[in-house]
């Protein structure tokens, strides 16, 4: 891509509105921002970006709140036709991504970074590391609030677009839009990225609970179980046995390990219940399960119980590389 003056972005003083619309949808796209708070008590999940930081990140680079709309792409990412031009950011797995310009040009666009594009055709193909990556586009995903959120709760039918993921011929609202007079893809030379390790390049690390069962995960390999979704992450492996086989039902969230009564541990993600009534064996700590929304079936996994001390600290370390970050970026586009 040809570089220039990060700033030179030619800007008309007035602000549009706009939508996108689907071409193709992917394999599974979803409207998401960081969940909807406040509504457990009531049986509504979290919802939210499987990787709040990376949807962070990726609002941070096109100017947004932390918690603006964006899209979540899994495995395969969608076609969009661009009507005009826009500012975006991928970030998350590494995902093919193509622009297609009105002179039927192709170009190549790169993740972790800030993006301008004319209008055109946007083509995110497969991910090649990892299963997951989050598009932001400056103003973010228009849709309604529902419950304070804009994020699509798939168990629950309702949020994002129409409560599902996005379709062929669907129009994705945008907030607003500075109006830029471009007739290519322009980028920055810069890019950041939290983390580019492999997500089972190390142990899973969980606070273990207080049953028998609970250090038992640690004592075995286990693998993606090929039914694992935004609900929880299934693994597969030698059954662990329990004392008992269920309980009465008590809260759980996102991070719960449970187990089922055949032996196999569910990691609960996002779309979690509010409550349940299998065994837990303790809690993944928050700074990995982002990295487990990255793990496809068949990939292998370990598990780490550490003690709740230790997973204060890894948050509070989680969090200053975060806030850097976040630094870095606001730094390099002031200083363009």
């Amino acid at each position: 891509m040809p570089s220039r003056d990060w700033n030179a972005t030619h800007e008309r003083e007035h602000m549009s509105r706009t939508a996108w619309r689907v071409i193709a949808p992917g394999s599974l796209t979803t409207v998401q921002d960081r969940g909807r708070d406040g509504w457990r008590h009531l049986g509504v999940g979290r919802a939210g970006a499987l990787d709040p930081a990376s949807a962070a990140l990726a609002n941070r680079m096109v100017g947004n709140p932390s918690d603006a709309a964006v899209l979540e792409i899994t495995l395969g990412g969608p076609t969009l036709e661009l009507p005009q031009p826009a500012r975006i950011a991928l970030c998350g797995a590494v995902i093919d991504a193509r622009f297609e310009d009105a002179q039927n040009r192709v170009h190549a666009i790169p993740c972790g970074r800030p993006v301008d594009l004319p209008a055109g055709l946007l083509r995110l193909g497969a991910i090649r590391s990892g299963l997951r990556a989050w598009l932001a586009v400056v103003g973010g995903f228009d849709v309604p609030r529902v419950l304070g959120s804009r994020s699509t709760d798939l168990r629950g039918g309702f949020g994002g677009l129409h409560g599902r993921a996005v379709r062929s011929g669907d129009a994705l609202p945008l907030g607003p839009q500075p109006m830029h007079d471009l007739v290519e893809p322009q980028a920055p030379a810069w890019w950041i990225a939290l983390d580019t390790a492999p997500a089972n390049a190390s142990p899973i690390r969980y606070v273990a609970d207080g049953i028998d069962a609970a250090h038992a995960l640690a004592r075995q390999d286990w693998r993606v179980d090929p039914r694992s979704d935004r609900q929880g992450l299934r693994c597969s492996g030698a059954p662990i046995v329990a004392a008992l086989s269920e309980r009465i039902s008590a809260p759980v969230a996102p991070g719960t390990l449970q187990l089922p009564p055949d032996g196999q541990p569910i990691v609960l993600l996002a779309d979690a219940q509010t409550v349940g009534g299998y065994p837990r064996l303790g809690h993944v700590v928050c700074v990995d399960l982002p990295r487990l929304a990255q793990l496809r079936a068949g990939d292998a996994l370990r598990f780490e119980a550490i003690t709740a001390d230790a997973a204060t600290l890894l948050r509070r370390k989680r969090d200053a590389e975060l806030a850097r970050a976040l630094l870095a970026i606001d730094d390099r586009l002031q200083r363009g």
